[in-house]
């Protein structure tokens, strides 16, 4: 029987998405904070952690770290949608949380029941995640906590600093998440479409830190998150990287060296290359695969309309979003890429995309952005 713990300091909530879980034949434990998390996680061994984000003596964040480091399982973290929340979640999932969820907070018509839905649907699907490449996310936690030892010890764990630096200017990033060297001919104007979902906020991350400023790509980013979210996204991502990334508004003008992240809600559509620049369209009409954005959207639209050389990448995630992109930029002479299994908490979207036939190369999460630079440079080497 799947396990699952159950962890929030409100024992209504406890009770309440315990309740639904064991209605859909889960074992259940549950615990009321961080430092029970971390110790019922190591006796328990559960496959699927539901994680607070706020509770006493140790948040839902810090009981992430450590459990990513001892212990890797299926993080589902579950928030409440404040400016506040996204920032914490953001920086749970960077820390090897695989997915999360909001709290209802009475601002809509969703309801405790509708989360509840919602929890026991993730829970099936992440059941079903490789814990094994979850457990990759120990490294960039360590790495991550070492990082902070400096700050406030009191702030640690809520949010990330608004002022990190640029990678490629100042500041000190870990060696390995140095942008890579560009060797040979590079393709003049390059696009790069990247589509990601469950488990993908780290691994997105990392693959800016890692793309050379040199390359001088135009990069648009689909990630399947909510409004709000995606802002602070690409918040991040800009501070993690050589490139200006923002999130995408309507009729936005990208150029070489900016990324654009499409906006909750909206798709992201090429309307238009001229001159080396893309020019974007939000669309806010009817979802696809369930989801607005698309990845299969936007890849479509830039197989269309992009003239010069174009690469679209999918990444971790649930269902088929993307495959059909990923056709359509074979089929207008562009390169392809995908991330393998045993790196993908969820290989759905990768594993979707290659059945296609239509995926050049297939490398792990940490091998993404040297594949990419291989995809526009002649010689198909770099000095990694």
């Amino acid at each position: 029987m799947t396990r699952v713990l159950v962890v929030d300091d409100s024992k209504f909530m406890r009770t309440v998405i315990g309740n639904a879980l064991e209605a859909a034949s889960y074992d259940i434990e549950t615990a009321a904070n961080g430092s029970e998390a971390v110790e019922t996680v190591a006796a328990f061994d559960p496959d699927v952690v539901t994680m607070d984000v706020e509770m006493p003596k140790m948040g839902g964040i810090d009981a992430v770290e450590r459990i990513m480091a001892t212990n890797p399982t299926a993080i589902l973290m579950l928030s409440v949608h404040t400016e506040r929340g996204t920032e914490a979640t953001l920086d749970a999932l960077e820390r090897g949380a695989v997915d999360f969820l909001h709290k209802p907070d009475g601002s809509n018509s969703r309801n405790i029941a509708h989360l509840t839905d919602e929890v026991v649907e993730a829970v099936d699907d992440l059941a079903e995640a490789d814990v094994s490449s979850v457990a990759l996310a120990r490294a960039s936690a360590t790495a991550y906590a070492t990082r902070s030892r400096g700050a406030d010890s009191a702030g640690r764990g809520t949010t990330a600093p608004d002022t990190a630096p640029k990678i490629g200017s100042t500041g000190d990033p870990d060696e390995d998440a140095d942008p890579i060297a560009v060797d040979g001919d590079r393709a003049d104007a390059p696009t790069i479409v990247l589509g990601a979902s469950t488990g993908g906020p780290k691994i997105v991350e990392r693959l800016f830190e890692r793309l050379p400023a040199d390359l001088e790509a135009k990069v648009l980013v689909i990630h399947h998150m909510p409004p709000g979210f995606t802002e602070r996204f690409a918040e991040r991502l800009d501070a993690r990287s050589a490139y200006d990334v923002s999130e995408a508004t309507n009729r936005d003008r990208i150029q070489s060296g900016e990324a654009a992240v499409a906006p909750g809600n909206h798709h992201l559509e090429v309307a238009s290359n001229v001159g080396g620049a893309l020019r974007l369209r939000l669309d806010d009409g009817e979802r696809v695969h369930g989801v607005r954005p698309a990845i299969d959207v936007t890849m479509e639209s830039a197989a269309e309309r992009v003239s010069d050389a174009l690469c679209g990448v999918v990444l971790t995630g649930m269902g088929r979003d993307g495959a059909a992109g990923i056709e359509a930029v074979k089929a207008a002479g562009g390169r392809t890429i995908a991330q393998d299994e045993a790196t993908s908490p969820v290989f759905g979207i990768p594993c979707q995309a290659i059945e296609t036939g239509c995926v050049d190369t297939v490398a792990p999460a940490d091998g993404i952005a040297d594949a990419i630079v291989d995809a526009f440079t002649t010689d198909g080497e770099n000095d990694e």
